[in-house]
């Protein structure tokens, strides 16, 4: 018959992804005529317990390059975006959401532009990321246990009564005196 112990432990106690697609309006120095590039780099965000949700908060920097003065000049100008989501990532089994859960946040799929539009003189972009979130936490996890394992081997003695008066027999000189 088996028994049973339970191990309390760190995992993963909830795990979800979401794909977010947010929409911007991008001021530029000139007028643009034409959208010739944009891209996001220096994607930073962070995840945090906020109530029974777990909050990402995030912010990249967007480039837009562009041509002005009748498609005669281009250049290319920056501007960071933050974002703040608020998220429901479901709990296995018994498990809470608590100020000791760790919360792990990746981007599956980096932030993209997929679409820009020049509208009333302004920049109009779509950008769309995907973010998974870990939450790891403390649970329990049983385990089988023998009825009748032993924790040790049994060491066998190195020096038996043979083998110690052998070894006095070989260092007592009788000649000694």
């Amino acid at each position: 018959m088996a028994n049973f112990k339970e191990i309390v432990t760190k995992a993963v106690i909830g795990k979800g992804k979401k794909t977010l697609v947010n929409n911007y309006e991008f001021s530029t120095e000139e007028v643009p005529n034409t959208i010739l590039g944009c891209w996001i780099i220096n994607h930073n965000f962070r995840g945090m317990k906020k109530g029974e949700l777990i909050g990402v908060e995030g912010d990249y920097d967007v480039n837009v390059w562009y041509s002005y003065d009748n498609d005669t000049k281009t250049t290319v100008s920056i501007e960071k975006f933050h974002y703040s989501e608020n998220m429901k990532v479901n709990l296995k089994e018994d498990n809470n959401l608590t100020n000791n859960s760790e919360i792990i946040v990746r981007s599956l799929k980096q932030p993209t532009v997929t679409d820009v539009e020049i509208k009333n003189g302004k920049v109009n972009i779509t950008v769309e990321k995907e973010l998974g979130i870990e939450i790891v936490g403390d649970t329990k996890v049983r385990v089988s246990i023998e009825d009748e394992m032993e924790d040790y081997d049994i060491i066998e003695s190195v020096n038996d009564d043979e083998t110690i008066e052998k070894e006095i027999e070989e260092e007592v000189k009788e000649n000694y005196i």
